[in-house]
């Protein structure tokens, strides 16, 4: 059930880190906060067309000096092509009451366009920055922006997402809409004031207003990010989250057209292959490997993909080109293939109110095979996806259906096997081999930290962790070669080292080199705090490890750790512990069997005093003189 993700800080640009509130969580004391936002003004124009415009106005106080280095300035990020900034006001407001604008010479910006009268390729994001003068503890900064679209995401629709953080001061907040009446808005709030909401000469205007003056203390429990925990809201113009795919397959799926160059293509890739998922497999690792990813996914600006013909040609592509690219060679094989949008993010759950903002990611879905692919995530073998997107609500373009979502990990698909031998001399020097085997996510993630590493290179890597260790010795590398994008991985260590162990000593027995999912790593959650009222995102994996250390005389065993066999829920641990003459072999096998992607707080505790249990036998040593 390792915890595998921190809950996601949904915020505004500006804002400060926001981690979700803990069980019974504690207030903040007053003198431990560096800065306080004293006000947030942020207002929406919307357009019948689903254009806007949209002003925000804060006011952030320094209350100690730490806080001058990230206070000093603001920063707004905007797309040229289809928007323009305008700052209406900026300037410190000393503490003496006194205002000192921010000069021209203190705006600065960056950025991304074309070479010569060539426009930006993958992103036409510009940032504006002002830095504030004369700040000092005491100040206020005031920064107050208009930003106008000249065009919708998608015709006459329009979505937003505000969430503000429980670990943040807020003076006032207040967020008002201001958009015709005719469009069909759809709202949801938590822990903020609906002001208003009216009719008033054929435009409706909406007002939620929250203040937050005793922050909560930071959570540390990677408790699940549920916007209901965050005063927030969402305002949308969408009627579904089918509604979303749809508006982005009717600009996506054209560019999936097939032609003679992508059949070309196609068939060059399938080549002599005549079993469809043998073909489907093929075209998918094409892609993943042979087009490199640039660029943005879901966002202002960036909702079409580009044609296939560019991508072809740069053989680059963000991930809206991975997946229509994918789905065209798909198609030209007869093999059906659609996209479909998740958020690759922390959100497991999301609101009744869609929003755009809430995907922000693109994949290609199989129903021949009911399979997801996702040909951006580099290194990942057909048929898999990245952990990211494993058990995420997933809106496809075709074939929509509510409350679909991605698959999970299977329970015990990923595994680690490290058998050691070691010989240990009369001084304590040591001698001996670790063949490691990993299987599913582990495998995926070491090939992807081998990869472009020679085995000569590796070696030398093995002789520097002894280095660093302060120990005099050698080694060597050998293992499966990482290119292939295969859910299994082998490597195998040998070494030697002068005088690693203390004679006479005790030890407790672990990995001698860092590996993917030593059994200490699920023993470790059982320091783990738990959220008793949210769940975690959790996730299966299986461990053994098997030792055989051989104590050369004089040295002799004294003492050895007792057999141990523990069972929970969906975990177990077995460790034994023999003796042959002056030789000891181990054996201990983790199985967690955990179904995530979300556990709840009850499993959370149960898992946690497990671990307890397995953690004080890893601590066991062995002792010899």
């Amino acid at each position: 059930m390792l915890n595998q993700a921190k809950a996601l800080a949904l915020a505004a640009a500006w804002s400060f880190a926001c981690a979700p509130a803990a069980a019974a969580p504690a207030v903040q004391p007053e003198g431990e906060r560096s800065a306080q936002i004293e006000r947030l003004d942020i207002a929406y124009v919307i357009q019948p067309n689903g254009s806007f415009t949209e002003t925000r106005e804060r006011a952030i106080k320094v209350l100690k000096a730490d806080a001058l280095e990230y206070v000093k300035d603001a920063s707004i990020d905007y797309s040229t092509s289809i928007q323009k900034v305008d700052v209406l006001e900026a300037y410190t407001l000393k503490a003496d009451g006194r205002r000192l604008p921010v000069p021209k010479s203190n705006y600065q910006v960056q950025t991304n366009g074309g070479h010569g009268d060539g426009g930006p390729v993958f992103s036409d994001v510009t940032s504006l920055t002002v830095v504030f003068p004369e700040l000092a503890v005491g100040d206020t900064t005031v920064f107050k922006y208009r930003l106008t679209g000249s065009q919708p995401m998608f015709d006459h629709h329009f979505s937003e997402v505000e969430s503000f953080s429980p670990q943040t001061y807020y003076g006032q907040v207040d967020v008002r809409f201001d958009a015709p009446a005719q469009l069909p808005v759809q709202s949801e709030a938590w822990q903020m004031e609906r002001v208003r909401d009216e009719v008033v000469g054929g435009r409706r205007l909406s007002h939620w207003r929250f203040q937050n003056r005793q922050p909560l203390m930071p959570d540390e429990t990677g408790a699940l990010f549920r916007f209901e925990d965050h005063p927030g809201l969402v305002y949308s113009t969408f009627a579904s989250y089918g509604d979303i795919a749809q508006a982005y397959g009717a600009r996506a799926s054209v560019k999936a057209a097939v032609t003679p160059r992508i059949r070309t293509l196609a068939d060059e890739i399938a080549g002599t292959r005549k079993e469809p998922r043998d073909v489907a497999r093929a075209l998918y690792e094409w892609v993943s490997t042979n087009i490199t990813y640039a660029g943005n996914c879901i966002g202002l600006g960036a909702v079409v993909p580009h044609d296939l013909d560019f991508v072809l040609d740069n053989k680059m592509g963000d991930c809206k080109d991975h997946a229509t690219l994918l789905q065209a060679l798909m198609t030209a094989r007869n093999i059906s293939a659609t996209q479909a949008l998740i958020n690759s993010g922390s959100l497991y759950l999301l609101p009744r109110t869609p929003a755009v903002s809430m995907v922000n990611h693109v994949i290609t879905y199989l129903p021949e095979w009911d399979l997801y692919l996702d040909a951006t995530a580099k290194g990942i073998p057909f048929g898999m996806l990245p952990q990211s997107a494993m058990g995420k609500p997933v809106f496809r373009v075709d074939g929509y259906r509510d409350g679909t979502t991605t698959p999970s990990m299977v329970p015990g698909s990923a595994r680690q096997t490290v058998k050691t031998r070691l010989k240990v001399a009369a001084d304590g020097s040591i001698a001996g081999e670790s063949d490691v085997e990993l299987k599913g996510l582990y495998a995926v993630g070491m090939r992807a930290a081998f990869r472009g590493t020679t085995a000569e290179q590796a070696s030398q890597g093995v002789k520097r962790y002894f280095q660093q260790m302060g120990a005099n010795g050698t080694g060597s590398m050998q293992m499966d070669d990482p290119q292939a994008l295969e859910d299994s991985y082998r490597y195998q260590v040998s070494f030697s080292v002068g005088q690693a162990m203390p004679v006479p000593g005790a030890i407790a027995l672990a990995p001698l080199f860092s590996t993917a999912a030593p059994v200490m790593r699920f023993a470790s959650q059982a320091n783990m705090e738990v959220d008793e009222t949210r769940p975690v995102v959790c996730g299966s994996g299986s461990s053994q490890e098997d030792y055989e250390i051989e104590f050369a005389p004089p040295l002799q065993l004294a003492a050895i750790p007792s057999d141990v066999e523990l069972k929970g829920r969906a975990f177990s641990y077995r460790a034994t512990y023999k003796r042959d003459g002056n030789t000891l072999r181990v054996s201990r096998v983790l199985e967690d069997l955990t179904p995530g992607p979300l556990c709840q707080p009850e499993y959370n505790q149960e898992y946690k005093d497990f671990m307890r249990k397995v953690l004080a036998n890893l601590r066991a040593q062995v002792v010899y003189q």
